[in-house]
């Protein structure tokens, strides 16, 4: 089934984030998070797309066994970083060919040790040329990101939301957010889209912490902040791991809680391929607001 089809119920829904593994033990771990989170029936789950292509065909692999094996909807991350547009066709090939009927397209990060995106040649240097590309070639329903608080690379907010409707208007069917620890930057973020003309649904991605110096080098790659009460709260107990994963669950707890109230059509959590902080939310959120 298609997302957007999913967020047209009305019901506000949540959804998770997986990455390949490295290691076959890493799989098996994958997929008992996975069978964990099952029970909460999300709406749907999405994998990711390593730097220049290197977890293509385990993002594929993956996500096809997470269809037609584990009976859940996935969506696969794509991303335009080392391949023309030829390989992106045969990528799109193979996963219309496993039944997956959502593809999150983004232009993608440099690879590791550059600074900088370079574009393939005869490939796509924004995102918005991959969603045309799909868009013009395939049914695929297609997300794209959006930055709360501003693309790393574009320091102009403006900039960034003109790049973000390019997206939109190039055919894009929803929007996940970036991370963020501050609903106040999503609140600003979505009354400026919906004032650009962005009408279709954006859905708020969450990480909850559960690794002090981990959300720190995260926060850096993606230029999300971390509020100076919640950093302060982590530095002071930042070798003590059971205490991090309490405050990252209730820091979660309430961000979740607040957006919901305010409408938003679901909740994405950046999961890290660990199913117990975001078991524990949505306990949370079930007995305190009674979302179900």
């Amino acid at each position: 089934m298609k997302i957007s089809q999913i967020l047209n119920r009305g019901e506000q829904t949540f959804s998770f984030e997986f990455f390949p593994p490295k290691t076959d033990e890493g799989f098996d771990q994958l997929y008992q998070t996975i069978e964990n989170l099952k029970s909460w029936n999300p709406g749907y789950v999405s994998v990711t797309y390593g730097a220049g292509g290197s977890t293509r065909s385990k993002t594929i692999d993956l996500v096809g066994r997470i269809k037609g094996q584990i009976e859940l909807e996935s969506m696969a991350h794509l991303t335009c970083v080392g391949h023309t547009a030829e390989e992106i066709r045969g990528i799109l090939d193979l996963l219309e060919e496993k039944g997956i009927e959502n593809i999150l397209a983004l232009r993608g990060d440099p690879p590791q040790g550059e600074e900088k995106f370079v574009k393939t040649e005869n490939g796509f240097e924004y995102g918005s040329e991959l969603v045309a590309f799909i868009r013009k070639n395939y049914s695929f329903c297609l997300g794209v990101a959006a930055y709360p608080e501003g693309h790393v690379e574009c320091p102009d907010k403006a900039a960034d939301l003109e790049n973000l409707k390019r997206k939109v208007d190039a055919g894009a069917d929803f929007i996940v957010t970036q991370l963020f620890f501050d609903n106040r930057f999503f609140i600003e973020f979505l009354e400026k889209a919906q004032s650009a003309g962005i009408q279709i649904p954006i859905i708020p991605g969450i990480m909850p912490i559960i690794n002090a110096k981990q959300t720190k080098r995260f926060t850096k790659m993606c230029g999300a902040s971390i509020p100076s009460d919640l950093l302060d709260r982590l530095e002071k107990y930042q070798d003590d791991s059971l205490a991090i994963g309490k405050i990252g669950v209730e820091h979660a707890t309430r961000q979740c809680e607040a957006l919901l109230k305010t409408g938003v059509p679901g909740i994405h959590f950046y999961t890290l391929n660990r199913s117990t902080a975001t078991l524990k939310i949505l306990e949370n959120l079930k007995n305190g607001t009674g979302f179900e």
